[in-house]
């Protein structure tokens, strides 16, 4: 089962926030939508699930168009920072509806996860606090079972341990049942260790669509004392370059040396994706 978006346009007054974007979500992988601030990733994620309508372009799932396709729809859960249900409905009767709506929705399962989170059932949903409103929405999307994933921002407001909880289930989840997880997130180095593909916008336009690993081939990490580094990296291309007192941290294009070859006092490292996505959002578009 594959989500395929081909030449898909949208504009919000004198904004464009996609540009003729062409990219395909294919079966049960996880993918990172990375992207600044406006560089039209809920609206992707809107489009796909026909929350608002693109100008132009077509969105498919297995070669059937998603427009006003409700038996396609069902297939997705999308978690985004708006609500959409009635102000007056509490927890419990949103799952009930959600159970309704997903085929596949795992009710047992949900009911542990309210508990594990201790999420208040009676309680309405506007009246939850940010972290608590996030955690009702991902209690919904790993119980839907949905063959897809949209995680728009998913761990908005919660501490660092609901954060770890909920990437850990996410994985646990995804390893018991199979399915498309695409993250759409600000916290690159979180979810570094659990993304497969990249998928990389800026300015409404798809940058980068690659698996991670072959993303970051193309350099490595050098660390130690300044002078050592700037030693080192004379003559090459720096990607990323940050100091903290007489350390510094640089990111390199190429292969990494051997171990025979690395000079004595600095520590070589694969590349880190944030490093590399703050370095291209830097970049002007080739």
């Amino acid at each position: 089962m594959t989500i395929k978006i081909d030449n898909v346009s949208k504009r919000f007054g004198q904004t464009q926030a996609l540009n003729n974007v062409s990219v395909q979500f294919g079966e049960q992988k996880i993918y990172g939508l990375l992207g600044n601030n406006g560089a039209g990733k809920t609206t992707l994620f809107n489009v796909i699930t026909n929350r608002i309508f693109a100008e132009n372009g077509v969105v498919s799932m297995d070669g059937q168009v998603m427009l006003d396709n409700e038996s396609a729809l069902s297939q997705i859960y999308m978690l985004s920072e708006a609500n959409y249900y009635p102000e007056d409905m509490n927890v419990k009767d949103a799952l009930y509806w959600a159970s309704r709506f997903y085929p596949d929705f795992d009710s047992n399962y949900a009911k542990d996860l309210t508990n594990r989170f201790q999420l208040p059932l009676k309680k309405k949903i506007n009246a939850l606090s940010t972290g608590y409103e996030t955690i009702f929405k991902i209690v919904i999307a790993l119980a839907s079972n949905a063959p897809f994933l949209l995680l728009d921002e998913p761990v908005l407001g919660l501490d660092a341990g609901h954060r770890d909880m909920f990437y850990k289930l996410l994985i646990e989840r995804y390893s018991e049942n199979p399915c498309t997880i695409v993250i759409s997130t600000h916290l690159i180095a979180e979810v570094a260790k659990i993304i497969e593909h990249c998928v990389i916008i800026k300015d409404g336009r798809i940058i980068k669509d690659v698996p991670c690993e072959d993303l970051l081939a193309g350099g490595y990490t050098v660390s130690g004392s300044a002078a050592l580094v700037d030693e080192y990296v004379q003559g090459k291309k720096v990607i990323y370059s940050g100091s903290l007192g007489g350390l510094k941290t640089v990111s390199v294009s190429g292969a990494m040396p051997n171990a025979g070859d690395r000079p004595e006092g600095l520590e070589f490292s694969k590349l880190n994706l944030q490093e590399y996505f703050i370095n291209l959002m830097n970049e002007e578009v080739q």
